[in-house]
């Protein structure tokens, strides 16, 4: 098979991208797992392929949702860390309801990684979150208003935001989803 047709996978890259964002060794998230380090990272180095009661295991101990440790669709073999197809974005984040997040990023190997985010009509983040990064982010459609270290904000198409740090909440209370892209650094999902 020539190289255009074959697929690969990054999840070891994603696995040990995690893995070092939260800033665990080998050794602690293999005993989270009950596995070997050996096998972790024969894992992280995709010389292994673990099941899908590995891939929970790991989704908990890492803190994110299953379906972020899969791709929607395998990418050509040229394509992989280069390009991310529409059809094929991979679904991240802690699945808050009303809020739908895709990876835009290839994978979550960069310093950062990019999310296409739609929250619909109704949403919201009740509890402020925070977290240990710095986000930037493009209002693309719909009114969004966010709440950053106690100030509230309403957002429209063309607007942008940076997070650095602070607690921050959303919300969508309008008749139409709201469409933003994020740029979070490191990695968090």
């Amino acid at each position: 098979m020539d190289q255009t047709h074959r697929h690969t996978t990054t999840l070891g890259a994603d696995i040990r991208a995690l893995r070092r964002t939260r800033s665990l060794t080998l050794q602690q998230l293999a005993d989270a797992l009950g596995r070997s380090v050996g096998w972790l990272s024969q894992v992280e180095r995709d010389l292994s392929e673990p099941g899908i009661d590995d891939l929970r295991g790991l989704a908990k101990a890492l803190d994110v949702s299953i379906s972020t440790l899969f791709s929607n669709a395998p990418s050509p073999a040229h394509e992989t860390g280069r390009i991310v197809r529409s059809g094929a974005r991979r679904s991240i984040g802690p699945g808050e309801v009303g809020l739908k997040e895709e990876l835009l990023s290839p994978d979550l190997t960069d310093d950062f990684e990019m999310v296409h985010s739609t929250f619909l009509p109704g949403a919201s983040l009740p509890d402020p979150v925070t977290r240990p990064t710095q986000e930037v982010g493009y209002v693309i459609t719909g009114k969004l208003d966010i709440e950053i270290a106690g100030h509230l904000f309403t957002l429209e198409p063309g607007d942008s935001f940076r997070i650095k740090g602070e607690p921050f909440r959303w919300a969508n209370p309008y008749d139409e989803p709201a469409i933003a892209v994020w740029v979070i650094a490191p990695p968090v999902y």
